[in-house]
């Protein structure tokens, strides 16, 4: 690759997909279906291990844990952590699979504390020393942002009708729900507004019978998948974000919002309060309080002056984050912790 590193990368399979495939330089492993990832993968990384002489194992800890600290030998490690559920998994998933996901996450502290982490926030890095690791070998590297993706060369004007919008994958955890009821109390004092619902997922059901049952049907349009080009014209068009989630590891959809000049109000909590710089790019508010999401939003939608302030520090702020600045400082991490090994072996 570019960088001089040969790289493997190994991942769930999917229908359609091949075993084996090299893109750009890499070559991909597919094994197994993501719902028994934790199970078939270290198999595969076992074997990739035993016939080659690797610098550097890197894996992503989404959620569940893959334990590599247990059959990497002498290999280095790094494990990138986006964030971890904790106690939010009882939110999402029925009691057993939630314990299981729990217990597993639980684990981590004893298994991974020789290990180097790469967390994506502070709030991250708070998480895992909170959890007993040694904050000395995490390391936080920012995500970057694809700002050609989200800047237009001739956007479309906002709605002349205030237009708010929540845009996240359609699951209990990201409390959209607290979105909708939100929004209820914005048409009490912005009786014009209306609402749009970016995303999918299996809470879609359940979110449709509240805004139902709250009378909001006219008003509210869920719009399921979008493709980038009506996705990014969709946030141009909108005034105000709502992030209702009770945990992220960084809230990129925050920046790509906030690319689009789309000033955002967000829970207070993990992830979301490193992404929103509160009081110039939006406003933090407590996990759940719909009454005080309402609030921010309407005087966003009501002060035409403070919405174009956050709005242009929203885009300023989006700006920060880069994508090569990003790979140049997880490259060197990698080579940092590979260069241990090359220090005890030929010393």
């Amino acid at each position: 690759m570019a960088a001089g590193w040969e790289v493997d990368l190994v991942c769930s399979g999917y229908p359609g997909a091949s075993a084996h495939d090299v893109i750009d330089g890499v070559g991909i492993h597919r094994h197994g279906h993501w719902t028994v990832a934790n199970f078939v993968l270290p198999q595969v990384v076992k074997r990739l291990l035993r016939s080659g002489d690797y610098d550097l194992l890197v894996e992503d800890i989404n959620k569940i844990p893959f334990f590599s600290p247990l059959f990497c030998g002498d290999t280095p490690l790094v494990a990138i952590v986006p964030h971890l559920f904790g106690t939010t998994v009882y939110r999402e998933a029925n009691p057993l699979v939630a314990t299981y996901v729990y217990g597993a996450e639980r684990l981590i502290p004893r298994v991974y504390k020789n290990v180097d982490f790469e967390v994506i926030s502070p709030s991250t890095r708070e998480d895992l020393i909170a959890r007993g690791l040694d904050g000395s070998r995490i390391r936080t590297i920012l995500c970057g942002l694809e700002h050609e993706r989200f800047t237009l060369a001739d956007p479309p004007p906002r709605s002349e009708i205030p237009l708010v919008v929540a845009w996240s994958r359609l699951r209990k955890y990201k409390s959209i729900d607290v979105a909708i009821r939100a929004f209820a109390l914005i048409r009490q004092e912005v009786p014009a507004a209306r609402m749009l619902i970016m995303g999918r997922g299996p809470d879609r059901e359940r979110l449709q019978k509240l805004v139902t049952r709250l009378g909001l049907d006219p008003y509210i349009e869920f719009q399921g998948f979008l493709s980038w080009t009506e996705l990014v014209q969709t946030l141009h068009r909108c005034h105000v974000f709502l992030n209702t989630s009770p945990k992220e590891g960084w809230g990129l959809t925050v920046v790509e919002a906030n690319q689009c000049g789309l000033p955002v109000v967000a829970s207070d909590r993990p992830g979301l309060k490193d992404s929103v710089s509160d009081g110039h790019t939006g406003s933090l508010v407590p996990f759940g309080d719909e009454a005080a999401f309402a609030r921010q939003a309407v005087q966003l939608l009501q002060d035409h002056e403070l919405w174009s302030r956050r709005s242009e520090a929203a885009r300023e702020w989006a700006g920060t984050f880069s994508w090569p600045r990003c790979v140049e400082e997880s490259l060197a991490l990698f080579e940092e912790v590979a260069l241990r090994r090359r220090q005890r072996r030929d010393p």
